[in-house]
């Protein structure tokens, strides 16, 4: 796995709780050590770098919220090792989900589920369901089996970013975001870059609350009943993470333009161009002093990209952010909700 300079070897008796640390049978044994402890330690998922907590633990989650700076009844995902493990956080599993976590799992996909009386309340923000995943990345596989085996059932692993700013798709990302503060695991760039499709499970239909990697038509196919796109149901949502008009928000205001008027602005030069930041299909034009980067035309390379992105931009100093719309279609939802949220 990737890794970062000035690494420190968790198994040193005076290393600094916080450090980077290598994905090394070592550094996961000590990471799901300081789990078992009630202490938080930042992971990687093929998704996004997750802030990780025994979810069993009441107050080791009341952490993760408080590193954050998240309200306690905006519910966190229970990160799994296998589907043999659901039953250990909810009370039932409806066929059609059955099917889907056969297909999906595991992978970037959260069911919300009816969650098991006494267990993970703090994790499910007091409410009566809980999100539950199996993530697909080898260390964060790894992390999970090694905490198992230390009595650690399931993992509350949100975003490792403060609330409502820009996901971590890097270890470096989660070592700046909180100031060296929290000890994370190193597993290299996260390979879908953005969060999982959450699908809830609770109001007699499968619903899509926030969309991912995951199509509806692929989730639809996989489950052998339509998966229905957000709103779809009168009944009250549960709350689930990631679904906030304003969230995965840079420091620097975001701006969504239609693809050619963005470049009529920038060839305008209607703002001075070191103050913008731009992220477009098309190349700079002649002239153009500020930072520019190339916006992928693929789905998921964009998706994969979008957050070191939206970071390195940000990092350059810039008071706005100006990006292209991304096209209409299933395959762009996952991204253009991000966007917009940002952009909120």
């Amino acid at each position: 796995m990737a890794g970062l300079g000035n690494v420190v070897n968790p198994l040193t008796p005076d290393a600094p709780a916080a450090a980077v640390w290598p994905s090394t049978p070592e550094g996961v044994a000590q990471a799901a050590q300081r789990w078992r402890a009630g202490e938080l330690v930042a992971f990687p998922t093929e998704t996004v770098y997750g802030l990780g907590a025994d979810a069993t633990q009441d107050a080791a989650v009341a952490k993760v919220f408080a590193a954050k700076g998240r309200p306690s009844d905006h519910p966190l995902i229970v990160h799994v090792a296998s589907a043999q493990d659901l039953p250990a956080f909810v009370r039932e599993v409806p066929p059609a989900v059955a099917r889907l976590v056969t297909h999906a799992w595991p992978g970037p996909l959260t069911l919300i589920l009816p969650r098991r009386p006494g267990v993970a309340q703090a994790a499910a923000g007091g409410q009566d369901s809980v999100g539950v995943r199996c993530p697909s990345h080898p260390v964060a596989q790894a992390l999970l089996r090694a905490a198992q085996t230390l009595g650690v059932a399931g993992v509350a692993g949100p975003s490792a970013n403060r609330f409502g700013r820009v996901s971590p798709t890097r270890a470096q990302h989660v070592w700046q975001e909180f100031n060296g503060e929290v000890p994370v695991v190193d597993g290299g760039d996260c390979e879908v870059g953005i969060e999982s499709t959450i699908v809830d499970a609770t109001r007699g239909a499968l619903v899509i609350l926030r969309p991912g990697h995951y199509t509806a038509a692929q989730l639809s196919e996989w489950a052998g009943e339509p998966v229905l796109a957000q709103d779809a149901l009168s009944q009250a949502a549960p709350k689930a993470s990631g679904t906030l008009a304003s969230h995965y928000a840079p420091q620097a205001r975001v701006r969504l333009w239609p693809r050619e008027r963005l470049m009529a602005l920038v060839t305008e030069g209607a703002t001075p161009p070191p103050e913008v930041a731009v992220w477009s299909p098309d190349p700079s034009p002649a002239g153009w002093l500020g930072p520019w980067r190339i916006q992928p035309q693929d789905p998921h390379d964009c998706a994969r990209v979008l957050f070191a992105t939206l970071r390195e931009l940000d990092a350059s100093g810039v008071r706005e952010i100006w990006v292209s719309e991304v096209p209409e279609g299933e395959a762009w939802a996952g991204v253009a909700d991000r966007l917009r949220r940002a952009a909120a």
